[in-house]
């Protein structure tokens, strides 16, 4: 393993206080390192929080800002964060008009962030991401995987936090953007975890995990390697599959790196499937390429299609200034 560390078991500290360093003009980082939450509050705004184990960087960390989250809870990596965080989270960022949670589909983020919902003391509501189509269970979820899908849901609800909507009406969209949202992702190499020292899984040189999850979890099936042409059809023939309304709304693609990839790939699978929606008549009217939501140093990619409403297109659209996502302000 090579790997830039100095102990196993320091990286998340050490990550994290570097983090905060690094944007110290965005964000705090909370006492014990329990969450990383937003420089400067909107007093009277409903607090966004989401959280899950590490390694997904900049997920979720690098979304806390202007337009998207008030708080973030790193767990260790592939790990879920403890509820006394989460809660501690809430009682660092709740201005009063309540908190949302926004969790992704595995079983101890849920479990979790519902204790914390249960000890915080204030109003708290949830949304459930659970965007992943290849699998409808998998090693850690009951139910379809949350994955890149989340980023798509925290943005869109983050901006209209941002406008003062009221806890209910973030609920509501924020679960109306999960149903509009499907993504599937593959793997050409395994991920390596610090503390286990080896990749999580063995594939072979000419082999990929079609469907692969964002901790490593197996997909649908392992393949032989294949042209970007041939895996981006299969992958977005899945999404449209169970996505109907892609076919007649404007759509927003993202093209998620998994830590592992080069730009220069990730771009190529944007014309690759580009080509492949517009065979089948969907409108792509807004693009995201970058590594977002990663599994560590994972070679692959996975592709998210959302269909978009006008008030969609409008909150995509909103000023939002955090880490990892900056524009229009």
């Amino acid at each position: 393993m090579k790997k830039l560390i100095n102990a196993p078991e320091a990286v998340l500290s050490e990550s994290l206080d570097g983090f905060a360093r690094a944007h110290a003009d965005l964000v705090t980082l909370g006492e014990e390192r329990k969450f990383v939450a937003r420089r400067q509050l909107t007093p009277g705004k409903v607090a966004l929080i989401s959280g899950g184990g590490s390694g997904h960087e900049p997920l979720h960390a690098g979304f806390v800002g202007y337009g998207m989250l008030d708080a973030a809870c790193p767990g260790q990596v592939f790990t879920s964060p403890t509820p006394d965080q989460m809660a501690a989270a809430v009682e660092a960022v709740e201005q009063g008009a309540g908190a949302l949670f926004i969790v992704k589909n595995y079983e101890g983020d849920v479990m979790n962030f519902e204790m914390a919902a249960e000890i915080a003391g204030r109003e708290v509501a949830r949304v459930l991401t659970d965007d992943d189509v290849a699998v409808e269970a998998s090693t850690w979820s009951t139910g379809r995987r949350g994955v890149a899908g989340t980023l798509v849901v925290e943005k869109i609800v983050g901006a209209a936090a941002e406008q003062g909507r009221p806890l209910a009406d973030l609920v509501a969209l924020g679960e109306a953007v999960n149903r509009a949202t499907r993504s599937m992702g593959v793997a050409l190499t395994s991920c390596t975890v610090p503390a286990a020292g080896k990749p999580t899984f063995v594939i072979g040189e000419d082999e990929m995990e079609m469907g692969v999850g964002i901790h490593g979890e197996p997909g649908r099936r392992r393949v032989a390697l294949a042209r970007a042409d041939m895996i981006a059809e299969e992958m977005l023939e899945a999404v449209l599959a169970d996505l109907p309304a892609a076919r007649g709304a404007p759509c927003l693609l993202l093209v998620n790196g998994f830590g592992g990839t080069p730009l220069m790939e990730l771009y190529l699978m944007v014309e690759a499937a580009s080509r492949v929606l517009d065979k089948h008549g969907v409108k792509v009217a807004r693009h995201l390429t970058g590594n977002y939501v990663t599994s560590l140093d994972m070679a692959g990619c996975s592709l998210t299609v959302t269909a978009l409403t006008d008030e969609m297109i409008g909150l995509w659209d909103a000023p939002v200034h955090t880490a990892a996502l900056r524009w229009g302000r």
